[in-house]
């Protein structure tokens, strides 16, 4: 049983026309990438060129070199008048040999920077950890005859003889860096 619109045939056949042609929309768009999400969302608080923070404080010690690298560390990265002003973290002992250097430091952090560095702002107080600070490394610790020839016993089903090499190796150093 066919069912007859109560709409004029010229105008129901237009609309099919139209249908068959309208490209669909969606309800909801969804979320889209979060890459560019993240971008929308910083586009204000992030700065469009030169270093952040975290790239000054990783290539410090060769902008200003390892003397001062052990006196002062890069802290902020603000906003100035006319570009951009860096906090940096000075030993109070030290204070004044910063001060005095304060131009050159400022010249080389801005030449790193991209030349927008227009002021130094200097904060007396302890410096924080290094970044290059690595863990004291275990000593080495021999392992027992025992400790050997179970560690030989449990790689003996291993028919490949490089493999077993390999995994003994890796077992003697994971039992020799242990600490009990």
């Amino acid at each position: 049983m066919v069912k007859r619109s109560s709409l004029d045939p010229v105008e129901e056949a237009r609309a099919r026309v139209r249908l068959r042609y309208a490209k669909a929309k969606p309800v909801h768009p969804g979320p889209g990438s979060i890459g560019s999400a993240a971008k929308r969302l910083t586009r204000k608080a992030l700065p469009t060129k030169g270093a952040t923070i975290t790239r000054l404080k990783v290539e410090w010690e060769s902008i200003v070199g390892e003397q001062l690298a052990r006196l002062c560390r890069p802290e902020k990265l603000g906003a100035s008048r006319g570009g951009r002003r860096l906090t940096l973290r000075v030993i109070p002992a030290a204070a004044g040999l910063v001060q005095h250097q304060s131009e050159m430091i400022r010249q080389r952090v801005s030449v790193a920077a991209g030349g927008d560095i227009t002021a130094l702002k200097l904060v007396q107080g302890p410096l924080t950890a290094s970044n290059k600070s690595t863990p004291a490394p275990r000593p080495h610790v021999p392992l027992s005859e025992a400790q050997r020839e179970a560690l030989l016993a449990s790689a003996a089903d291993i028919d490949d003889e490089k493999l077993r090499a390999a995994i003994v190796a890796l077992g003697e150093a994971v039992l020799s860096a242990s600490t009990d």
